[in-house]
C-alpha cells in the first residue's frame, strides 16, 4: 500500500449470477483513500455505491480483486478476521440507525467498546464524552423510541467513533431524514471526522452533502469515476 494510503483497492469486480444472466455491479475498480481525507461517492440508486462500501466494510465479498485497508487484506480474511477488522478498524454508519431499542443512547454507544474489552468505567466515560460532542448531553438516558430521527442518527455517529476507528464508512447517513436534519447530520459527520482526524468514505445521493468532501467520485456503468 502506497505511502499515506489507508485504503488501496485494485481491480475490484462484483458480479451476481442468475440462471439466465450475469449482472456486473462493479467492474475493474481501482481506488485509494489517503489518511485523514473525506471522500464522497455519488451515483444513481442501484449504481453499486452501497455494494462498494459493503465490500470495503467486509460486509459483502468481492468476486475478484483486492481490498487492503490499514494492515488488513480484507478480501482474504475469514469471519473471525472480518469481525476484528470491523470492530477495531472501522466505524460504520447506515441509513437506518440500528440502535438497540431496549437500551439508552448512552448504552448503545458504550456497548461496542465494552464488547471490545474496554473496561466498563472507561467505556462509559468515553461514550458520555462522544454524546456531549454530538449535542446529546441531555438525552443520554433516553431510549431510541424517545429520540427524534436526527437524534437517533447522532447517537449512531457517536457509536461509530467509540472504538477509535481509523476509517469511518457512512452509507446514505442522511437518507431517512428531512432536509434540516440531513444538513445537520452531514455537518456533524464531517466536523467529527475532522475533530478526531478520521478518514471518511461517504456514500450519498445528496449533492449538497457531496460538496463537503475533499474528493468526489461517482459510479457509472460499474466504474468509479473521479470528480464527477
Amino acid at each position: 500500500m502506497g505511502g499515506n494510503h489507508i485504503v488501496s483497492i485494485r481491480k475490484l469486480e462484483k458480479t451476481y449470477k442468475t440462471d439466465s444472466e450475469t449482472l456486473t455491479i462493479l467492474k475493474d475498480v481501482d481506488f485509494d483513500a489517503e489518511r485523514g481525507k473525506k471522500i464522497v461517492i455519488v451515483g444513481q440508486s442501484g449504481s453499486g455505491k452501497s455494494t462498494f462500501l459493503n465490500i470495503l466494510g467486509g460486509l459483502d465479498s468481492a468476486t475478484s480483486g483486492s481490498v487492503v485497508a490499514g494492515g488488513f487484506d480484507v478480501t482474504s480474511l475469514d469471519e473471525k478476521g472480518l469481525s476484528e477488522y470491523r470492530s477495531k478498524f472501522l466505524g460504520l454508519i447506515f441509513q437506518f440507525h440500528y440502535l438497540l431499542k431496549d437500551f439508552s443512547a448512552l448504552e448503545n454507544v458504550f456497548l461496542p467498546a465494552f464488547m471490545a474489552g474496554v473496561p466498563k468505567k472507561e467505556a462509559m466515560s468515553k461514550a458520555r464524552g462522544l454524546l456531549v460532542d454530538v449535542g446529546l448531553e441531555s438525552r443520554m438516558n433516553h431510549l431510541p423510541s424517545q429520540l427524534s430521527g436526527g437524534e437517533r442518527q447522532r447517537v449512531a455517529v457517536a457509536r461509530s467513533l467509540i472504538n477509535d476507528p481509523e476509517l469511518i464508512l457512512a452509507d446514505e447517513p442522511t437518507g431517512n431524514l428531512d432536509p434540516a436534519n440531513a444538513e445537520m447530520i452531514g455537518n456533524l459527520l464531517f466536523s467529527m471526522a475532522d475533530k478526531y482526524d478520521k478518514t471518511l468514505v461517504l456514500v450519498t445521493h445528496d449533492m449538497r452533502l457531496a460538496e463537503k468532501g475533499d474528493f468526489k467520485y461517482s459510479i457509472k456503468n460499474g466504474k468509479l469515476v473521479k470528480g464527477e
